[in-house]
């Protein structure tokens, strides 16, 4: 949240920010605290409106985008928005965390701001609290360090140790982990007791083709909802032993949780779980998961 913070510091009184209808609800909790102070305004828009963020560009002092939406995994036309016109001193900036560095690169796309979860998979093992931001211009760069030494988020050197020792494995770990939640997400969109799963990587996802397009791999986050109720669907997550029934993702065992029991998030499908695929071995976690399916629906 610190280099989240430290972008929108950037700001000038009264501007206008754009964010998705789907993300981070840090992010938006953040918005929307600076604007009940009368800092700036914040408008919504559907992740797959190109037209109305190409047109936001020219408006708007900042244009948010995640690399994949936070949850519903929508992938934005981000060549397209990154390529139109923008209004003298707006920062494009794209929250980065679920591609990692190593499946989208939105400075080569043309953001002006990248930033990422060291806390998820960078650091890889869930000890670890951290952010990054990177920036095209000098003058941005410059800004950002400004404003993280008057916050005072500068990294320890221990979190710096573990930030270190996490990326030497992430390209293993994030092969791995893909490979396991593309299996997981074909077999979870077949299960009698799954009403729908949204993956990147499934030809059935509504901006699959965009992934196809502007990702070197799709992810390991899989959300699907279970058929049945929010009380199902919290069975599923209690009748799990392998996979971890918890908020984070990104490290390298599974964790599953019910979005919508998150303030802020009661928007989504109260059967909503988001998963993240972690490393282990991909017929352990199908059958942890398809017990677990089984034995809720059978519970009702």
């Amino acid at each position: 949240m610190a280099a989240i913070a430290a972008i929108f510091d950037q700001l000038p009184a009264g501007s206008v920010i754009v964010l998705p209808d789907d993300g981070y609800q840090g992010v938006g909790g953040l918005a929307q605290a600076g604007a009940s102070h009368g800092r700036w305004t914040v408008r919504r828009l559907t992740v797959t409106d190109t037209a109305g963020w190409v047109a936001a560009c020219a408006s708007a002092d900042l244009i948010w985008l995640e690399s994949m939406s936070n949850p519903l995994l929508a992938v934005p036309d981000l060549d397209i928005i990154c390529a139109a016109p923008r209004k003298r001193g707006a920062i494009l900036a794209v929250d980065n965390t679920f591609a990692t560095p190593l499946n989208q690169r939105p400075l080569a796309l043309g953001a002006d701001l990248a930033m990422q979860s060291v806390t998820k998979f960078i650091g890889g093992h869930s000890d670890l609290l951290g952010g990054v931001v990177t920036a095209r211009e000098p003058r941005l760069v410059a800004a950002l360090r400004q404003a993280r030494g008057l916050a005072g988020a500068t990294p320890g050197t221990l979190e710096t140790f573990l930030a270190v020792r996490g990326a030497r494995t992430l390209a293993l770990r994030l092969e791995r982990a893909q490979r396991n939640a593309m299996q997981l997400a074909e077999r979870l969109a077949q299960h009698p007791n799954v009403e729908l799963t949204r993956y990147p990587g499934l030809p059935s996802h509504p901006t699959h083709e965009a992934a196809r397009r502007l990702l070197d791999g799709f992810g390991t986050i899989i959300c699907f909802d279970v058929r049945g109720t929010a009380a199902v669907a919290d069975a599923v997550c209690g009748g799990l032993r392998l996979i971890q029934h918890a908020t984070s993702l990104g490290a390298v065992e599974s964790t599953i949780e019910r979005r919508a029991r998150v303030p802020g998030q009661e928007h989504l499908p109260p059967s909503l779980l988001r998963l993240s695929v972690g490393i282990e071995a991909v017929e352990d976690l199908w059958r942890d998961l398809d017990h677990a399916l089984r034995d809720a629906a059978a519970r009702g």
